[in-house]
């Protein structure tokens, strides 16, 4: 059983980085960081977001260190080094991504990571308890923290709500705010979004 929950987690982690490059790949960088109004966090958040946590939650599963770095920044030039976790909708609303081929870059090396990593995982690890309860506090109040078994968070559990749900939910965000950056507005209505 645990090689077909493998197996499936594999396929829809690499179809869910494909929407993503779909994504970017069909946007401009003013589409991007499109500016709607006060309380409306730009695409630039959501991608920068997802990809930045993305990268520094597999240390937690892989013990492998974050990829970003202050030379990422130079060549990415984020309006706010910071993937907004912990900061209000107000400070990241003013988030942009300055070179938009440089962050394809970044987010197709840490995408491409998880994929590898995960092609390599023992199916017999996705049971293993990455965080034990009673959860620290930090953890406590989160969307895995919810989904977590009797004994705590396993590494099926943070692959899917940190990568996984948390992936699904900003491409939702992405897809809403695609439409008021005025992309595919021309196109038939089952083919605007992301998926038909």
């Amino acid at each position: 059983m645990a090689e077909l929950i493998l197996d499936s987690l594999q396929r829809r982690m690499a179809t869910m980085h494909s929407l993503y490059y779909q994504a970017v790949d069909s946007m401009t960088l003013d589409q991007v960081n499109h500016f709607e109004r006060e309380g409306v966090l730009p695409i630039a958040f959501s991608l920068f977001h997802y990809t930045h946590m993305q990268d520094t939650t597999f240390m937690v599963v892989s013990g492998e260190l974050p990829i970003w770095n202050e030379q990422w920044q130079e060549r990415v030039q984020m309006a706010i080094d910071d993937n907004g976790k912990e900061r209000t909708v107000h400070e990241m609303v003013q988030q942009r991504i300055g070179n938009y081929e440089e962050f394809k870059d970044y987010q197709r090396t840490v995408f491409g990571r998880t994929e590898g990593w995960l092609a390599l995982l023992d199916p017999d690890r996705l049971r293993e308890v990455l965080i034990p309860r009673p959860f620290p506090e930090v953890v406590a109040s989160t969307y895995s923290a919810r989904c977590a078994g009797p004994e705590g968070i396993t590494v099926l559990d943070a692959i899917e709500c940190w990568h996984y749900q948390h992936g699904l939910r900003h491409m939702g965000e992405i897809e809403l705010a695609r439409g008021l950056a005025g992309v595919g507005l021309d196109a038939p209505l089952g083919r605007a979004g992301m998926t038909s």
